[in-house]
């Protein structure tokens, strides 16, 4: 890492520029803001620059980023940015289709050298939404090219897989639904105990057993896979109990139904290893991996699939391979950013030291569940979850926790702290102060 860079704050203008209203209204005037009600104005908070674990808006304030899903290295960090301009520079992309270059070969070498012997194939793309349906699409063509055709999905009701028709339509969250006809037979499995309570061992029966049941035993109507994430996010800041995906493994090994892993969040170090799956030492069928594995400087995404998975599309009857793509897949730049963003993980550490400061983390925010208005706190690696009471309540938390310069997430009724992994043990202590204190001033 380059010595000179610091994940620490330090006074900074703010970059020069237009006038700030002018910058905010042209925003209210042209941008439709994701996943946001037309009411908000999300132009109140217009960022312009970041450094490390922080960032500043247009008026100079500077906020410490705990809201960033993707960020592994921080912002501006110096190693990943001079990949992906030296790469630019030579070849910033070709269609995959067509030809082959170094930095997806290279990316898709180093990923299978980081999972279980097997899984030696990825297929890149360029988000989590569209892995998901290569991976769903990937399952459903395995069984036709078995002859033996299976069509149904089991995952979590609570399950959050993307926003495409495909993936949006495994899920029974109000924000996920839609108005077309699902394209599968979905099963979904209720969480059979309140959230605060799935992180224990005591809920690991009563779940495998409702996942037993979704599964079942009629040969004629046997799921072509189970789908979980290995924490929900979306779905409420979720921690599910140990030992879930290894047993799960054994479940759907009984029915050779494939497992797959939804790690678009969890992956690259975020919940404390490289990949959820490996805190258990469980190998799926198919893993999606996509937010940290370029720490959100390009957008990329990666489907990894084991070899007997991969080796059926050959009896695909229209081309003898995948029928699955996009023109920027695999994009070269991307390919060398998420190279940049591994060698960081591991030269630094990122993944235990996820862990080892998440633990500190929760400790500190642990008392909070003296409060009231506070149903619990958990975490799962650098993922720290502060469930209150009710949604209006996590909102004023956020709204407070801002205005004290600190940017978190929501979930429902759960307040989010997911800090970049480069965070320092200074700016933990100031994520633990500035929660506590928000959740404090809210709750009275």
């Amino acid at each position: 890492m380059n010595a000179s860079w610091s994940t620490t704050a330090s006074p900074r203008p703010a970059i020069p520029g237009p006038d700030t209203e002018a910058v905010r209204a042209r925003d209210r005037r042209h941008v439709w803001h994701t996943w946001t009600p037309l009411a908000a104005d999300r132009s109140a908070l217009t960022l312009s620059h970041g450094s490390g674990h922080h960032v500043w808006d247009i008026d100079g304030r500077v906020y410490l980023d705990a809201s960033a899903l993707n960020s592994t290295c921080g912002y501006a960090h110096p190693d990943v940015l001079r990949a992906i301009v030296e790469q630019a520079s030579r070849l910033h992309h070709f269609d995959l289709s067509v030809a082959g270059h170094e930095p997806a070969g290279l990316l898709a070498e180093r990923l299978a050298g980081q999972l279980p012997p097997g899984m030696d194939k990825t297929l890149f793309v360029n988000s989590g939404s569209e892995g998901f349906d290569a991976a769903v699409m990937m399952a459903v063509s395995y069984w036709t090219h078995l002859g033996r055709p299976r069509s149904r999905v089991v995952t979590f009701a609570r399950s959050y897989h993307g926003a495409t028709l495909l993936s949006r339509s495994l899920s029974t969250l109000p924000r996920n639904r839609h108005l077309l006809d699902s394209p599968l037979p979905v099963t979904r499995v209720e969480l059979p105990i309140e959230p605060r309570l799935s992180r224990q061992e005591e809920a690991l029966p009563a779940l495998l057993a409702a996942f037993e049941r979704a599964i079942g035993d009629d040969p004629d109507d046997l799921p072509a896979a189970v789908v979980v994430e290995p924490f929900l996010n979306v779905g409420g800041g979720v921690v599910l109990p140990p030992g879930f995906l290894r047993e799960l493994r054994a479940l759907c090994d009984v029915t050779g139904t494939l497992l797959v892993l939804d790690e678009v969040f969890t992956a690259y170090g975020r919940c404390g290893a490289m990949f959820a799956a490996r805190r258990e030492d469980v190998t799926p069928d198919i893993l999606v991996s996509s937010k940290g594995l370029s720490g959100g400087y390009v957008p990329i995404a990666a489907v990894t699939v084991r070899q007997r998975v991969h080796d059926t599309f050959d009896r695909d009857p229209v081309i003898g391979g995948l029928r699955y793509g996009h023109t920027t897949s695999g994009h070269a730049v991307a390919c060398a950013a998420a190279l940049a963003t591994l060698d960081v993980l591991e030269k630094q550490g990122l993944p235990e030291r996820a862990e080892r400061i998440g633990t500190d983390l929760l400790g500190r925010l642990t008392p909070l569940t003296d409060a009231e208005e506070v149903v619990d706190v958990r975490g799962l690696g650098l993922i720290l979850i502060v469930e209150t009471t009710s949604p209006d309540l996590a909102s004023r938390v956020l709204t407070r926790a801002r205005e004290r310069g600190l940017l978190l997430r929501q979930v429902g009724a759960a307040v989010m702290a997911v800090p970049p992994l480069v965070i320092d043990d200074e700016g933990a202590a100031a994520v633990a102060q500035g929660l506590t204190e928000a959740v404090t001033d809210v709750s009275g």
